[in-house]
């Protein structure tokens, strides 16, 4: 009975290509950045009422006990809603990442691979330290990036949200 008083409801341990590992806990400045695109994605489901987006801790299970992942933010559109189960099981249409110094490599480079294997439609990467956003899209089973602020400066665009433009100051202030 301990056990269940003490142990959390969540884990953040994912599982990488076959091998455990432990995620390091998010600092503040990297949940606020999480907190405003969720927020803007909300905002923009309640005029496009297109699927839903979910904030992790939430287990992505693309293939049982090889890639099970806890993206940072996750979106499913409402034709693949079926793959919502007690976590996700199967492939989601949208993953955002928010990349640190502790997961910079795990995010830019595995997972993105890993991502682009399952063929995840769309990937965000965001950077925090650089102000920065990178939306990748699935073209010929390879990542494109589809929008940048390294090339706008000011916004970014998702394929899958049609119509919305991410403004970096409502992200990272």
């Amino acid at each position: 009975m301990q056990d269940i008083l003490t142990k959390p409801d969540f884990d953040l341990t994912e599982i990488i290509n076959g091998e455990e590992r432990m995620a390091p806990s998010p600092f503040g400045y990297h949940q606020s950045i999480v907190n405003r695109i969720n927020y803007l994605i909300l905002t923009y489901l309640e005029k496009n009422p297109i699927g839903e987006v979910y904030i992790s801790p939430l287990d992505v299970i693309l293939e049982e006990g090889i890639n099970r992942l806890q993206p940072d933010l996750i979106f499913i559109k409402n034709e693949n809603k079926h793959i919502f189960q007690d976590w996700i099981r199967g492939v989601p249409d949208l993953l955002i990442e928010i990349v640190s110094k502790g997961t910079h490599t795990r995010d830019t480079v595995e997972k993105k691979e890993i991502y682009e294997r399952y063929a995840v439609s769309e990937y965000w990467l965001v950077y925090p330290e650089t102000s920065t956003i990178e939306i990748f899209t699935l073209e010929d089973k390879r990542f494109k990036i589809f929008s940048s602020s390294d090339y706008t400066m000011d916004i970014v665009k998702s394929k899958l949200f049609v119509g919305l433009e991410i403004e970096l100051k409502k992200i990272f202030y």
